[in-house]
């Protein structure tokens, strides 16, 4: 299901009008429908955090991360921010090393509840929305459910992909969100060179 798709359902299940949200978000109720039929395919991040405002979800459940969750009324953008650690840079291609001593912060939105941030390098992951120079907001956990987009240390290297685990077939396969790339697979052993840093909770299209 595409995010524009996604975006229509939950304003209908909400009984909202296309008018109705685009004037949450400050758009036009035309905007809000290309939006929805993917005429406009690269929503910015923060109209992607406004509409899930306004929607009563999280801004993760509107890219399709993770299942739809209804955080219900009274949910509104915070206006402060806290300064999360800037890793790097994130391979969105083939894995790249990410310098964990990198001192920059980053202004980060307080409703994502991320650990840390890292800058995407690459294309492999444009079908999840996720471009070239965009900052993921990551919150550190070990282990993902499958289809979540996480950041992954292989070898000392990093990737953003989704993860799927197969833990009777010992199979790891990390699934680009790009046709011109092929999944990264690691069986058995292979699996000692792979960690999960995080998952991937939000994104912003540029530094602030």
């Amino acid at each position: 299901m595409t995010v524009g798709e996604i975006i229509h359902m939950r304003r209908k299940a909400c009984k909202m009008t296309l008018q109705e949200l685009g004037d949450a978000i400050g758009v036009s109720k035309q905007t809000v429908q290309r939006y929805e039929n993917g005429t406009i395919a690269n929503i910015p991040g923060d109209k992607i955090k406004l509409m899930a405002y306004a929607l009563s979800t999280t801004p993760s459940a509107l890219m399709g991360w993770e299942p739809m969750t209804d955080v219900g009324e009274g949910f509104a953008p915070k206006t402060h921010h806290r300064h999360l650690p800037l890793l790097g840079k994130i391979a969105c291609g083939e894995p790249i090393y990410v310098d964990s001593q990198c001192a920059d912060e980053l202004a980060g939105d307080p409703t994502h509840m991320a650990d840390f941030c890292l800058i995407a390098q690459g294309d492999s992951m444009i079908g999840a929305r996720i471009f070239d120079g965009d900052v993921v907001f990551i919150r550190s956990q070990d282990s993902v459910d499958n289809g979540n987009i996480a950041a992954v240390m292989i070898d000392g290297e990093a990737t953003l992909k989704r993860v799927y685990y197969y833990p009777t077939e010992q199979k790891l396969v990390l699934s680009p969100e790009n046709k011109d790339y092929a999944p990264l697979v690691y069986v058995g052993a292979e699996l000692e060179l792979v960690r999960i840093l995080g998952r991937a909770i939000a994104f912003q299209s540029k530094i602030l």
